[in-house]
């Protein structure tokens, strides 16, 4: 069987992170989410999780799904895959993948194409490489006379001739796995800093008289990690140009891409359109000819064909087909805006169902409620679904009338075609067809406010005379 060991034990002091460097996000995945992803995509699915600083958040992450070994001390590489012994001589008879948690941009088709040359050539080891325009700073690959590799020197050791070789070490690595236990009890820290080099398992392999061959990937971002806040900053913009040109090329159009981060795991539909200063993340689903932006955020959301959101927030929730939102509209989990709904400007929407073709124009809030079809809310209209210590749910009829600041004090129900009167408060089930109309009596008193301002404006004289 082949199998994986994935690197994810570093601290990363320069990124001053409180994190394990491999769980810093690349979008909205940590990088080893990214590489994991990209061994289940080639079906290397049996892997093993090198866990280090703060392990736990890595075995958070993983919740199970993983094996993982911890390396107690930073020693290197190679000191690094030892702590997978137990995992690897499970299985002994296949090939072992050797990859860098917050290398992110390995691909499923490198991963693959890798092995197959790896099995072909029957190496010990095979050394996945890219050529890229500039090496400075990357361990050269030395071809050997047959095509294989006869050396990975680094850039402090590398003679002039040498720091020309563009093809570089991406520190990824296909190993035949009982060769890789063999050569890891032989790797010795010959360093300063008295670490063990995976790297050295190579050179072990060539004077014991096995193959070492190379795989040239045509991805050159393979190469591609973060040391730095800098370097994760471009890691970032990296995948997150790439994600864009995948939606581009599927016929997502943008008018300009300005602010714009669209996550890994998101589906656009051709002939959608992105307003600048749009984020889209998680599980999030949109259909053919919507229009999405400015400055909107959604996540974890299916929304349906012909929709226009401005300006709006939505999280966990199905908008279905030309619905129309915005702007400054939150959209809260757990909600259902059906078809044909127009929802205005400073609305929320938490936890409730919004029938077909209804009508939420301004300034109203509506919590837990099932709202039928065709019902219009007047502005400033509260769903009171809390009351201190349980929340219970408005029911709202097919083709209401709510009037502007209508109070509905939950659990309530309004029948069909209810209308209720402006500034009304709402406490009682109300029948099909009827008007509810909730107020108290308007009291007025002659000469109350006039008695106010004269004991306003005579403080004001006092106030200047004292001056």
């Amino acid at each position: 069987m082949n199998q994986a060991v994935i690197l994810a034990g570093g601290h990363g002091k320069r990124m001053k992170a409180e994190i394990p460097k491999p769980m810093l996000k690349i979008i909205d995945v940590p990088m080893l989410g990214w590489v994991i992803r990209a061994c289940e995509a080639a079906g290397t699915e049996r892997i093993c999780v090198i866990t280090g600083y703060k392990a736990e958040f890595v075995e958070y992450y993983l919740n199970g799904k993983y094996t993982t070994a911890l390396q107690s001390e930073q020693l290197g590489t190679g000191h690094a895959v030892m702590q997978a012994e137990k995992f690897l001589r499970e299985d002994t008879d296949g090939n072992t993948l050797v990859l860098c948690g917050d290398a992110p941009f390995m691909d499923a088709e490198t991963i693959s194409s890798a092995l197959e040359l790896h099995v072909a050539q029957k190496n010990s080891v095979t050394v996945i490489a890219a050529e890229i325009d500039c090496p400075k700073g990357y361990g050269r690959i030395i071809r050997s006379e047959t095509d294989g590799i006869a050396a990975i020197v680094e850039e402090k050791d590398a003679t002039p001739s040498q720091k020309k070789i563009r093809e570089v070490n991406s520190g990824a690595y296909w190993f035949r796995t009982a060769d890789l236990l063999e050569l890891l009890q032989k790797i010795t820290p010959q360093n300063a800093q008295g670490e063990y080099y995976l790297t050295d398992t190579i050179k072990l392999a060539i004077e014991s008289g096995r193959r070492a061959g190379v795989y040239l990937t045509d991805n050159q971002e393979v190469i591609l990690g973060a040391n730095t806040r800098q370097d994760l900053l471009m890691l970032r913009e990296t995948a997150r140009r790439n994600i864009l040109n995948k939606h581009m090329d599927r016929g997502v159009d943008f008018l300009s891409t300005d602010g714009v981060v669209i996550g890994i795991d998101v589906e656009i539909e051709a002939g959608t359109f992105i307003m600048p200063g749009t984020i889209i993340r998680g599980n999030t689903k949109i259909g053919r000819r919507c229009e999405i932006g400015p400055n909107t955020l959604i996540e974890n959301t299916v929304i349906g064909e012909g929709c226009r959101l401005n300006t709006v927030q939505a999280y966990d929730s199905v908008i279905e087909d030309n619905v129309k939102i915005g702007p400054f509209v939150h959209i809260r989990p757990n909600s259902h805006i059906k078809s044909g709904v127009k929802i205005g400007d400073f609305v929320e929407i938490k936890n409730s169902v919004i029938g077909e073709q209804s009508s939420i124009a301004h300034l109203t809030y509506v919590g837990d409620s099932d709202v039928g079809k065709k019902v219009n809310f007047g502005c400033g209209t509260v769903t009171v679904n809390y009351d201190g210590v349980s929340k219970q749910r408005c029911e709202i009829g097919d083709s209401c009338f709510i009037g502007c600041n209508t109070n509905l004090i939950a659990p309530v129900k309004l029948g069909t075609g209810v209308y209720t009167a402006a500034g009304s408060t709402i406490t009682k089930d109300v029948p099909d067809y009827a008007l509810a109309v909730e107020r108290g009596q308007l009291k007025v008193k002659d000469g109350y406010s006039l008695r106010k301002l004269k004991n306003r404006l005579f403080s004001g004289d006092n106030k200047e005379k004292k001056n």
